[in-house]
């Protein structure tokens, strides 16, 4: 038998037992990885285990993509049109609405989040998602090409067929979403591996899967190691299409692999390390705000974190003092508590690597301006943490920390231009310009700006690289607006009529409508 999770959850709104199957999800059952393999689930916030969940091998994603295989050509596909898959995703949609205090108070045990950020946030916006390309399912389409009266050429997208999605710990229903929510639009079958801390949530709507009434095999989900299970997906000759969030580096990986064996089509949303420029006409109250939701929302596991953020000199002092004041009243601790802000990091190998970063910092000669220490003596609670006094090529201004951790600098302006005079010549350097600072880094993801000048804001906002920029907010995600990066942050595009792209094939179908020929 696969085995069960099983809590009685006391806070919260949900108050109850929640009971359900975590074997792997293939074919509509839930079933026994091979061997029997299981990975003991911990809650972060007691670093006891609270579950197991059936671990997948290269076999069993064998089988899962022999079964969105069939799907694929019997049930799903070209056979169903795109209204009949609209319906079952806006069933879905309302299943996990119905269901939102249970998926949510699973969702802050699993990953340790705030119970109010996962049901106002990761539960409300997956469910919009998917509720979003349902509407899109009967409007993926080509066009008719005008080329003379003897010939009608016109294009079909078609889905790609069985397609690979790999998907991280710091949202994990939410990026559930994210990737079948397209996949599922344009009629593709899916196989998706979620991360091993956090595979409860996306098993739990695995049986709203079927209670929505999606054929057996459509959707497939297979929580395992990325060494084993992630490796298995982005190297099947079965899978034509791979997606992946996560990490640049594991992000190349899968790359190499899809490159070695069928050349399958890939799309990576990968790291950031954003840039947060406030200018001296900005309103601080609102950039002070701002700034520290961009750094430690989702406890900063997140791809897009504001963590360098960059104050014009002559308001910087008065933004430090605002700032540190902010980020002192924000709450850390029991994800169930009603004023808990910021809940402990995913697992001790994320508390043990974002703990390293800030000794490197400090070693580095970085002031530590407030925090560093771990909160409490239970669970992978880190205090908020700023950092002041940074150079550029310092460790925890360059690499993305995915943990708590911001660092604050100052700019002079725009163009930033300085006088050097180096023995009798004077050379005119843009070194400092605000624009550089904010683009040296090999990541491209997002980016914020402060101002009350419009003018100015979208000036800059179209000399940053990166994929999103803010003006006047940050961290601001919708189903209809797309989302990636730049450079190293990765290519392709979630979210948004953008999204659909990736999924499909287009072919062109060329007639000829009269009796010559060439010859």
């Amino acid at each position: 038998m696969p085995p069960t999770f099983k809590h009685n959850f006391t806070a919260g709104p949900f108050q109850g037992t929640s009971t359900f199957s975590t074997g792997l999800f293939i074919n509509n059952e839930f079933q026994d990885g091979e061997g029997q393999k299981t990975i003991d689930v911990f809650n972060p916030s007691t670093e006891k285990v609270i579950a197991q969940i059936a671990e997948a091998s290269a076999a069993d994603v064998d089988r899962a993509v022999q079964a969105a295989q069939k799907a694929f050509e019997t049930s799903w596909g070209l056979t169903v049109p795109g209204n009949e898959r609209g319906k079952l995703m806006m069933k879905l949609a309302d299943l996990i609405e119905r269901d939102i205090d249970e998926i949510a108070a699973i969702e802050s045990l699993d990953n340790g989040k705030a119970f109010s950020v996962s049901k106002n946030f990761d539960v409300t916006q997956a469910a919009a998602v998917i509720r979003y390309y349902a509407g899109w399912a009967d409007k993926v389409h080509g066009n008719v090409i005008e080329v003379n009266e003897q010939q009608l050429a016109y294009t079909r997208h078609e889905p790609i067929g069985v397609v690979g999605q790999i998907i991280p710990w710091n949202f994990p229903l939410y990026m559930f979403s994210w990737k079948v929510g397209p996949a599922l639009a344009t009629g593709n079958t899916i196989v998706l591996k979620p991360s091993e801390f956090t595979s409860l949530s996306a098993l739990r709507v695995c049986a709203l899967i079927v209670e929505a009434g999606f054929p057996p095999g459509v959707v497939n989900v297979v929580p395992g190691y990325g060494k084993i299970a992630g490796k298995a997906i982005s190297t099947h000759m079965g899978i034509e299409k791979v997606a992946f969030t996560g990490s640049t580096v594991v992000g190349q990986e899968i790359m190499r692999d899809a490159a070695s064996t069928n050349l399958k089509k890939v799309t990576l949303e990968l790291g950031g390390k954003s840039p947060s420029i406030v200018f001296d006409d900005a309103d601080i109250e609102q950039a002070v705000r701002w700034a520290a939701y961009g750094v430690f929302f989702n406890h900063g596991q997140t791809c897009c974190a504001g963590s360098r953020i960059f104050v014009q000199e002559s308001i910087y002092d008065k933004f430090l003092e605002g700032f540190t004041k902010r980020v002192k009243s924000l709450q850390v601790g029991d994800p169930f508590h009603p004023e808990t802000f910021q809940g402990p990091q995913v697992s001790q190998l994320q508390y043990d690597r974002v703990m390293g970063y800030i000794e490197h910092g400090k070693k580095e000669g970085a002031t530590l301006h407030l925090g560093g220490e771990r909160h409490g003596t239970e669970g992978y609670f880190i205090q908020p943490t700023i950092f002041t006094d940074v150079t550029a090529d310092m460790k925890i201004c360059r690499e993305e920390i995915f943990g708590p951790v911001g660092v604050v600098k100052t700019f002079k302006d725009e163009h930033g231009r300085q006088i050097w005079i180096v023995i009798f010549a004077i050379f005119f350097i843009s070194g400092a310009d605000i624009i550089h600072q904010a683009n040296d880094t090999f990541y491209g993801l997002a980016a914020a700006i402060f101002s009350s000048n419009i003018s100015r804001a979208l000036k800059t906002a179209h000399e940053l690289k990166a994929g999103t920029v803010w003006i006047n907010c940050v961290n601001q995600l919708h189903a209809s607006v797309p989302f990636g990066g730049f450079k190293q942050s990765g290519f392709g595009r979630e979210l948004g009529e953008y999204a659909l792209d990736n999924y499909t094939n287009i072919k062109t179908v060329n007639v000829n409508l009269s009796r010559d020929s060439p010859i």
